[in-house]
């Protein structure tokens, strides 16, 4: 059972208790037929709490069996009302004696299943998640809820622009729930998790306001917030290290939520100090409390991910087979936000230089190109000047059709199928260190 039926129940049976004080009060009055009325309604009541608790426990539910008892006992009060044998003080003893076991058993023998919903919106960062959700739903004393919000894309003056929901791109084995159909204020489940930390913050994309922290931490009590990225190990005796991770530390989604899981003890210690430095020494023992560094999700799929997990696309396997049988070598190349954003002109300058050196090398090498989910959105909301360069060196990268385009939201897949990394510095370089393979870090003036 879950907890708004547990709660009806109990509702119901609050109800029951003010209905025998009631009864006693009509009797006392002489108003013996509204008194055997309100019996009748009370056993009527009692039938349909005991078809609820049914429904959800089964038959033999020991509070439906005293439930049972007190309509007998509702019978024989009805009879003896009617024939005038009533004794107003045991009739009150009585039902008083008979309710306490009901409501002492719906308390305590009727189990609740408690709820955790997963909030993501694009289904590329879904890996943020996975991890956890599998733990909730293999949980019998849990339900657990995917439900993919929207997000909008932003224009260079802040505005929304296009309204995006991925419902449909997420994995098939996980079940999706839709967010229209959810009542988060009426079932105020038990804990929801998010990954967007930004609230409105986001210059390029922004979840629906509804699902902001500053709104949603209402609907639950345990509101827990993790990354969608993983990043570079703190170095504590480098400040520019501390510095970078610092910038992801003070946002909403770490601010307003109950809990922020990341992904190292040695993060968490990163985290705790740029908030103790702005909010106090006071403050430490508060974060101390909320801060969990306890693994990240997505590093956690790519430990335990194999080739055979993934489906390989016909396209791509006959870049990535040979003639005579054996196999290309397969590079990453991974281009990020971050990059884009320090160097705009010349990093599509420097994308076309790479893709024609390794237009030369495909008789060994194939390239597998993945850029950042939200770069096209990110030029165009930022750069909109160089969207149309961007969009005519993907369309000449597909047409000349030497590489692999990967734009799905299975980045693991990448990860694992390719043999080396080549690309900006970002979160799937983290990733790609924990699968001992090369990698190389772009030089966007080379």
């Amino acid at each position: 059972m879950q907890k708004p039926q547990k709660e009806y129940i109990l509702e119901q049976l609050n109800i029951l208790s003010t209905n025998h004080d009631e009864i006693c009060n009509l009797l006392s009055l002489g108003e013996i037929e509204k008194a055997l009325s309100l019996v009748i309604s009370c056993q009527e009541k009692a039938i349909a709490v005991g078809s609820v608790i049914e429904n959800f426990e089964g038959d033999g539910h020991k509070t439906v069996g005293y439930l049972e008892e007190y309509c007998e006992l509702l019978f024989d009060i009805h009879s003896k009302v009617s024939s005038g044998e009533a004794n107003e003080k045991k009739i009150s003893a009585d039902l008083k004696k008979a309710f306490d076991k009901i409501i002492k058993s719906a308390s305590e023998d009727i189990k609740v299943k408690k709820e955790a919903v997963f909030l993501p919106y694009k289904a590329s960062m879904w890996d943020s998640l996975e991890s956890i959700w599998k733990r909730y739903d293999a949980d019998p004393e849990w339900d657990a809820y995917v439900i993919p919000i929207p997000y909008f894309e932003r224009n260079p003056e802040g505005e929304f622009v296009k309204r995006i929901y991925e419902g449909a791109d997420f994995p098939k084995y996980v079940p999706i729930v839709s967010y229209k159909e959810y009542d988060f204020e009426k079932r105020h489940p038990d804990e929801i998790y998010i990954i967007n930390p930004y609230d409105g913050l986001g210059f390029v994309t922004s979840v629906d306001p509804f699902f902001y922290t500053t709104n949603i931490k209402q609907f639950t009590d345990c509101l827990i917030y993790v990354p969608y990225f993983v990043l570079m190990e703190p170095d504590f005796n480098n400040p520019a290290s501390i510095e970078a991770i610092a910038q992801f530390v003070t946002l909403p989604g770490v601010l307003n939520s109950h809990k922020t899981i990341l992904q190292s003890e040695a993060m968490k210690k990163a985290y705790l100090e740029v908030l103790v430095k702005k909010f106090g020494e006071s403050s430490r023992d508060i974060w101390n409390k909320r801060l969990f560094g306890t693994g990240s999700p997505k590093i956690e799929k790519i430990m335990n991910a194999k080739l055979s997990d993934f489906e390989i696309p016909k396209e791509w396997q006959k870049k990535i087979d040979k003639k005579d049988g054996s196999k290309r070598k397969i590079v990453l190349y991974n281009t990020t936000l971050g990059a884009f954003l320090d160097a705009p002109d010349r990093m599509i300058e420097k994308m076309e230089r790479v893709f024609e050196t390794f237009k030369e090398q495909t008789d060994d090498i194939v390239l597998l190109w993945r850029p950042h989910p939200l770069l096209r959105s990110t030029i165009s909301s930022m750069h909109p000047e160089l969207l149309k360069d961007f969009d005519e060196l993907v369309s000449k990268y597909k047409k000349e059709d030497f590489g692999i385009y990967d734009d799905t939201a299975e980045m693991d897949r990448a990860l694992i199928l390719s043999d080396a990394y080549y690309g900006d510095m970002s979160s799937l370089t983290v990733l790609y260190q924990k699968l001992n393979k090369p990698i190389m870090i772009q030089n966007v003036g080379v």
